[in-house]
């Protein structure tokens, strides 16, 4: 079943809303309930490591769960939305800010460049979310050289939580949800693009 623009809209909207509750709290596991229960969501960190969660259970304890520990105070603000009611996409933008002020700059500690997700969504038509728009999809992209740069940036201030340092040591294949490419669970390019289902532009022969 087709969503229309309004139904995503709304959608968005209670995301948005869900990101800022997540932010307060500091517990980034209430995103949860708008995945699907087999949603998967990943990101590239270097070319020979991938993240990759499959379905709710992951996203919530993987994703914006170890992924997200630590990071108290850290904010997401989207700065622009494209919405595609056709192929029920969304391309979020979003500046990554740690709430910890640069004594340099009088500024918060900022990752560098562009940030973002890219989310595919859709009707559910079977279980406890029948009828609910859920997030089928998402892929996030940021410059993996840039944050590592910022962490060091803000540790090297003395600024750093105790939460963030102990985050910090969480890292490499031995993470849940960490792969080398050949191993993902699931595709890089979000399963129905990696299909074939959305080609603009056949490719070069």
């Amino acid at each position: 079943m087709s969503l229309t623009r309004a139904e995503i809209e709304a959608f968005w909207e209670s995301w948005l809303a869900a990101n800022r509750e997540a932010e307060r709290t500091g517990d980034w596991r209430v995103l949860a309930d708008s995945y699907a229960e087999d949603a998967t969501y990943g990101w590239m960190l270097t070319p020979d490591e991938h993240f990759m969660a499959v379905g709710r259970d992951q996203i919530r304890d993987w994703a914006i769960g170890i992924e997200m520990d630590g990071f108290d105070g850290w904010h997401y603000d989207y700065m622009a939305t494209v919405i595609d009611e056709k192929s029920a996409m969304i391309v979020g933008f979003w500046k990554q800010r740690s709430g910890i002020v640069d004594d340099a700059t009088g500024r918060e500690f900022e990752v560098p460049g562009l940030g973002g997700s890219w989310f595919g969504v859709e009707r559910q038509v079977a279980g406890a979310d029948a009828g609910q728009v859920r997030i089928a999809w998402q892929r996030d992209w940021f410059d993996f050289g840039a944050m590592a740069h910022t962490m060091g940036a803000v540790v090297g201030s003395g600024k750093a939580p105790g939460t963030l340092l102990e985050r910090l040591k969480v890292f490499g294949l031995g993470v849940p949800g960490h792969y080398r490419p050949e191993d993902l669970p699931s595709t890089v390019w979000p399963p129905p693009v990696e299909a074939g289902e959305h080609v603009t532009q056949e490719p070069t022969r």
